[in-house]
């Protein structure tokens, strides 16, 4: 190929020379000259050229393996970010698991794991410590590791749960609530907490006996709900709203629960007519478009109050959504709600209809009427304490006003005195410069005078002088 590329060359050479040559008797020397050096340059840059073409063809051969692998990591990247929807058991993506993860830490909100119980003295406060690192040979420990933070926050109120072995799991997990405590010293691996109120027997039992050594600390309540004992990858379906309840893990859990108290776990979200309106939820069809209102206006924190207001809509920010804070329906959807709820929908606006009604355990609330109580008062003290030192503040406002106006009509009795000088200063140095001012007139009317005298008498001299020489001549 390079050969036929030469030869063509070549050949093109051979014919531009010919024509030259022959239109050589009708140009002049430029036209001449020109088209050497056009024929030169294209010859020159023909190879350039070719090496641009064959390194295009390279690197766009390279644009379309990196397309072909960009579609492909697209593809995986969107699989695990929403999973496989053809495939039941890969169906879960990292957002779905994100946002339950979210949840479940919105709910729990901070937390401390796997700390060991050092002592309790006899007032009743335990000392927890972080499990130590192990240390590697060759490797120095941080230096600044006694200049960390704080474990926990002193002051905080606290949950505590104490660990133990869960089937099926390496890492030790909450198994007995050990009551609620408050932070009163901590340190970079260590915290001090004493119960808020006496424990109960089996809690102090617990503790003492030693069988609490592990302990995990929470900073609220967990929640209770319904989705942890539902079966993993079971789904809803018209005998189970929330999907079929994993009969085994509750059974576990609540071994040593009455039988009443498992049978509300094993029918949660059965299909059923309960006796008890408060377990009673239905599933109605939209007819019409409605919407509903699920954010309410007032925002708070949930330490403040819950995650909801008394008409059940959320007050925490975390929860609300960010598209208007309302829900629409349209036609054919299905809903599941309380009774109470579903007849205003179905029998008052009548948007919707009856489909089934099913058993939906009540959620447990697991903050006490103490706490409440407690977490008022806290805030009360805290409230006092903001108005206290409001107070104070206002006070050192008001002694620095007093100074400052004390200190400005001390300024202004100084001000008034140095006015009242440089007004008696101003008139005397205004009489002085009338007094230089008239002196100074009378010396030049002197001097002008002296002079003329002078000018006077020297021009006598001069006359007497001339008149001198003219009788010696």
């Amino acid at each position: 190929m390079k050969f036929v590329i030469l030869a063509v060359l070549l050949a093109l050479f051979i014919a531009f020379v010919v024509m030259v040559v022959k239109a050589a008797i009708h140009w002049r020397w430029y036209h001449i000259t020109s088209a050497v050096i056009a024929m030169l340059l294209a010859i020159i840059l023909l190879f350039p050229t070719a090496g641009v073409l064959k390194s295009r063809q390279a690197w766009h051969k390279i644009k379309e393996e990196l397309e072909t692998r960009l579609q492909q990591v697209e593809s995986e990247n969107e699989q695990l970010l929403y999973g496989d929807t053809s495939d039941p058991a890969t169906s879960v993506g990292m957002n779905s698991l994100s946002l339950k993860l979210s949840k479940i830490g919105t709910e729990a909100g901070r937390r401390w794991r796997n700390l060991q119980m050092a002592n309790v003295d006899p007032e009743g406060q335990v000392t927890l410590r972080e499990p130590q690192e192990a240390v590697v040979p060759g490797v120095e420990p941080d230096a600044n590791a006694a200049a960390a933070e704080p474990l926990i926050p002193v002051g905080l109120i606290v949950y505590g749960f104490a660990e133990g072995k869960f089937p099926e799991l390496e890492r030790p997990v909450p198994m007995v609530y050990l009551g609620e405590f408050k932070v009163t010293a901590s340190g970079p691996g260590a915290v001090s907490i004493l119960p808020t109120v006496p424990l109960e027997r089996n809690q102090v039992n617990a503790i003492s006996s030693g069988n609490a050594r592990s302990w995990s600390l929470y900073e609220m309540l967990p929640l209770d709900g319904h989705d942890p004992f539902v079966a993993e990858g079971s789904k809803p379906d018209d005998d189970n709203v929330l999907g079929r309840v994993d009969d085994k893990l509750v059974n576990m859990i609540l071994q040593k629960a009455s039988p009443e108290t498992r049978a509300k776990y094993l029918q949660d979200g059965k299909r059923g007519a309960p006796e008890n309106p408060s377990a009673r939820w239905v599933k109605i069809k939209f007819e019409k478009k409605y919407t509903i209102d699920v954010d309410s206006p007032e925002q708070r924190g949930a330490l403040e109050g819950g995650f909801f207001d008394n008409n059940g809509r959320s007050v925490d920010s975390r929860l609300q959504r960010s598209d208007g804070g309302s829900v629409s329906f349209a036609v054919g959807d299905t809903l599941v709600l309380k009774e109470e709820a579903a007849k205003q929908l179905t029998d008052t606006e009548k948007v919707a209809t009856l489909v089934d009604t099913y058993y939906l355990r009540p959620l447990n609330d697991y903050r006490y009427v103490l706490r409440r109580i407690r977490l008022q008062i806290q805030e009360l003290d805290v409230r006092i304490a903001e108005m206290e030192y409001e107070k104070q503040v206002l006070q050192t406002a008001t002694a620095a006003t007093v100074s400052m106006l004390a200190k400005g009509q001390t300024e202004k009795l100084k001000l008034e005195q140095d006015l009242a000088q440089y007004q008696v200063e101003h008139k005397a140095l205004k009489s002085y410069h009338s007094n230089v001012s008239e002196s100074l007139r009378q010396m030049r009317e002197a001097s002008s005078a002296l002079y003329r005298s002078n000018f006077e008498l020297l021009r006598r001299i001069q006359e007497l002088a001339s008149s001198a020489a003219l009788t010696e001549t």
